[in-house]
């Protein structure tokens, strides 16, 4: 097979990448670059696909407008190639109605690929681990980390990878996955695994906290969506996806495989 993984300079696309080829077998893995096919242009994309039969499409990131315009690129471009299975990197909420803006970009992305008549198998992640222990770090003061409350289930950006890794050498499902952490932690929890005191803040107090750090005004208004969707319980789903995928548990947030 001639697989491509779109983000392969990224971390997410960069671990698939390395597993395809670790996998072994007769396989062209091909990593692709906004050098070579960015995502603003058609032509450029249907180049980089021609011939291709599985494409990883890890999504792209930055403003939710733009995302939605990338994205619809690059599902365009493979249905004007051919791509025989696409693998689509997506998020558990996919409610075109939640108040997470990525969740629109998300449940856009997978209605516009479900019509395309592409086949298809769609990874539903949780919450990285390591954005959200970031964004902890981030909000610290003083040892004291001030965050909105509610429940998330952290997954492993390795676990994702070599997910999406195992789904692209497979056959498609024709379905959603849900790859996931092995447990739903409240964010109180979530802060002291990682050091530090919790403080609840209501999302108004968090917005205005990175307002004043310097947090540029689009990215304020995504985490503070993101809480608002928490909130809402739309991030706290365990699966035993990721076990079933890999042979193994899925990594806590907070330990080491």
């Amino acid at each position: 097979m001639k697989i491509a993984v779109t983000g392969s300079t990224g971390h997410v696309g960069g671990t698939v990448v390395r597993r395809l080829i670790s996998a072994g077998g007769d396989h062209d893995i091909v990593g692709l670059t906004r050098q070579v096919a960015p995502y603003e242009d058609v032509d450029a994309l249907r180049s980089a696909l021609d011939g291709v039969d599985t494409l990883v499409f890890v999504s792209s990131d930055g403003e939710a407008a733009k995302v939605v315009l990338h994205h619809q690129n690059v599902l365009r471009a493979a249905v004007e190639a051919k791509v025989g299975h696409v693998v689509l990197l997506s998020g558990l909420d996919v409610d075109l109605g939640s108040p997470f803006c990525y969740a629109y970009t998300n449940g856009w992305s997978e209605q516009v690929l479900r019509a395309s008549g592409l086949d298809f198998t769609i990874a539903r992640a949780g919450l990285f681990a390591e954005f959200f222990g970031g964004l902890v770090r981030q909000s610290e003061q003083d040892g004291v980390v001030r965050l909105p409350a509610g429940r998330v289930s952290l997954v492993h950006r390795d676990d994702v990878a070599e997910c999406l890794a195992v789904l692209a050498l497979g056959e498609p499902t024709n379905t959603h996955h849900d790859l996931t952490g092995p447990e739903a932690l409240d964010i109180a929890t979530v802060v002291e695994r990682a050091g530090f005191a919790y403080a609840e803040a209501t999302e108004a107090q968090f917005a205005a906290a990175l307002t004043l750090s310097g947090e540029e005004p689009w990215w304020v208004y995504a985490y503070s969506s993101m809480f608002a969707a928490i909130r809402q319980n739309r991030w706290q789903a365990v699966s035993g996806e990721v076990a079933r995928l890999l042979n193994r548990p899925a990594v806590p947030f907070g330990g080491t495989r």
